[in-house]
């Protein structure tokens, strides 16, 4: 979310197919910022998911650091990625909230982005999911900040992605107290104190195992 930034968008596979595909879309949240790439909460899911039988490969990412929902939307653009998915998962928002752009703004842009996803799914609004926005205001990073002031809008932000998600029949997978719950605990955080770590993020995978069906 803040510092430094990284891109990823990859589309080659080193290993042999598999035979389904994953496509996660976000920002700082989806690259795992800060964390060894095995770390990251879709490379996670993936992982159990092959533990529990369903062939899922490693998911490709199209994210960055400091993204916001418009920022994603034009990347998306840009990079011209025309493969389809078996599923597709989001997690945005978080920067929209930091730059303080407002719910209505961010209402507009994640339409559009959950309709973009459900384009990557092959039309298949059932094969989308969306994690709600994680509470930075609990992280290390937020102390001295007015962590209930940052709950309260990311609460808002969150309910608004549950709404538009509702509207277009795509599972909303809340994560939101997870990461309150991680308050305190420091393992549960990155070094940078914003981001978090595998530990955390594996609860992430956890929630959203049941979108796969």
């Amino acid at each position: 979310m803040l510092a430094r930034s990284r891109f990823f968008f990859s589309l080659v596979y080193m290993a042999p197919p598999h035979s389904l595909s994953l496509l996660s879309l976000g920002d700082s949240y989806t690259i795992g910022e800060s964390v060894p790439e095995r770390d990251r909460w879709s490379v996670q899911l993936a992982g159990m998911l092959r533990a529990n039988d369903l062939d899922v490969g490693d998911p490709d990412i199209i994210a960055r650091t400091g993204w916001t929902t418009d920022e994603l939307q034009a990347a998306i653009h840009n990079a011209d990625n025309t493969k389809k998915y078996d599923y597709v998962s989001m997690l945005i928002g978080v920067n929209n909230q930091y730059r303080e752009q407002g719910t209505e703004k961010y209402r507009t842009e994640c339409r559009q982005l959950l309709q973009t996803a459900t384009d990557f799914a092959n039309g298949q609004a059932n094969r989308v999911f969306v994690l709600s926005i994680p509470d930075w205001g609990r992280s290390p990073f937020a102390e001295g900040q007015d962590k209930e002031k940052i709950s309260r809008e990311i609460d808002g932000f969150n309910a608004v992605a549950q709404e538009e998600c509702k509207k277009m029949g795509i599972a909303f997978v809340d994560i939101t107290p997870l990461t309150r719950a991680a308050e305190g605990d420091a393992s549960q955080f990155a070094d940078d104190g914003l981001h978090y770590a595998g530990k955390q993020m594996k609860q992430w995978a956890g929630k959203a195992m049941p979108c796969f069906k």
